[in-house]
């Protein structure tokens, strides 16, 4: 039984959360208050995360930033705050999805099935390896010749993708719907520093020209 976290200050929407999705079978934890409120979420250990962005204490984004410092665990935020800035605010510090209140159950359900699916269908794969590089998917790290780097969740999904597809040329937009599940409302740019940062890390390692570019094509490996 996979185990959602619900993070919403509004008693009403979180008890109707609730009774929703343990009707479809899923185990629900709520946090009791909004203070400590990462401990509570680490130790809480769930499968998914769903969280709203108006928060009090700190906002969800706040939150989001501070779960990804510590956990790769997927996050759906389900906010009235549905401007474009806040979709791509909640994208960029590590979203899985963004939903917009007021939304359809069924459609809801669909979205958190797909992450699970998505996050845990390949959760026997433990490592990636090509040549010496050695990708940890389990705590989110790249081992080259006994060099151990920490990866962000984004810069994880990357080298996931490209090691995956090694010798194949793999698209921005092939990288960015592994990222966001979608292209619209996403700065370019915003692929360019993750890549960047994602190359830096990589040559910490020994690894200079790991990630190749294909000009006008994409990248390789």
């Amino acid at each position: 039984m996979k185990k959602i976290l619900i993070i919403e200050d509004d008693e009403t929407i979180r008890t109707e959360l609730k009774n929703l999705l343990e009707k479809y079978g899923y185990e629900i934890d709520t946090p009791d208050s909004f203070t400590d409120l990462i401990p509570f979420i680490l130790t809480s250990s769930p499968h998914l995360i769903l969280l709203d962005l108006g928060l009090p204490l700190h906002d969800g984004h706040y939150i989001c930033r501070e779960i990804r410092k510590h956990s790769t665990i997927p996050i759906i935020v389900v906010t009235s705050r549905n401007t474009s800035t806040d979709e791509l605010m909640s994208m960029n510090l590590g979203a899985d999805d963004f939903i917009a209140k007021p939304y359809h159950t069924q459609i809801l359900l669909a979205r958190i099935e797909n992450v699970l699916r998505r996050t845990y269908q390949n959760s026997s794969e433990s490592t990636i390896q090509v040549g010496t590089v050695s990708l940890n998917l389990s705590n989110s790290s790249i081992s080259v010749n006994g060099k151990t780097q920490e990866l962000t969740k984004n810069e994880l999904r990357i080298l996931r993708l490209l090691m995956r597809n090694q010798g194949n040329i793999i698209s921005r937009e092939q990288i960015m719907e592994e990222l966001w599940q979608t292209d619209e409302f996403v700065d370019d740019n915003t692929l360019t520093v993750n890549i960047n940062r994602l190359r830096k890390k990589l040559e910490e390692t020994g690894l200079s020209h790991f990630i190749r570019t294909k000009r006008g094509q994409g990248y390789i490996i």
